[in-house]
């Protein structure tokens, strides 16, 4: 069965944003290359963008979160209206209660923690970084 892995660009934040990501999920990043570490003779890398994250990968559960910056010579990406969303399955109540506190830290909250119509325990959200996020745990998944 594939397995989806969500791929967020930044606008020079990735490594800020990941680190926080890391502080909530746990685990440790799978790779972390700058622009730096790619430039060659036919990849020139503007002296702003040589730190930056070309490519960062934090390992979630089964899945990995995938991110790079946008080198500014490509424009800024437009984060606020990216309507694309991360969800997030929870295992438990609880776990679904500690995700949302630490993502949606410092972000805007649509839709709290709580029952849903639809018989899960939902939240969505949009992180300090603007990314929107989705949380949820299925009482009635087989799953559990």
């Amino acid at each position: 069965m594939p397995t989806i892995n969500p791929y967020i660009n930044f606008n020079g934040n990735a490594e800020e944003a990941f680190n926080f990501y890391k502080s909530v999920f746990g685990g440790e990043f799978e790779s972390v290359v700058r622009f730096k570490d790619i430039k060659s003779p036919g990849f020139h890398i503007s002296d702003s963008d040589a730190d930056k994250i070309m490519r960062i990968i934090l390992p979630i559960g089964k899945n990995t979160l995938i991110a790079n910056d946008v080198p500014e010579s490509l424009g800024p990406v437009n984060e606020n209206e990216n309507r694309s969303k991360i969800s997030v399955t929870a295992d438990s109540r609880a776990e679904a209660d500690k995700i949302f506190t630490g993502l949606s830290l410092g972000g805007t909250v649509e839709m709290p923690m709580s029952d849903s119509p639809w018989g899960t325990y939902f939240a969505m959200f949009r992180d300090k970084f603007g990314i929107e996020w989705t949380i949820e745990f299925d009482p009635n998944s087989d799953a559990h």
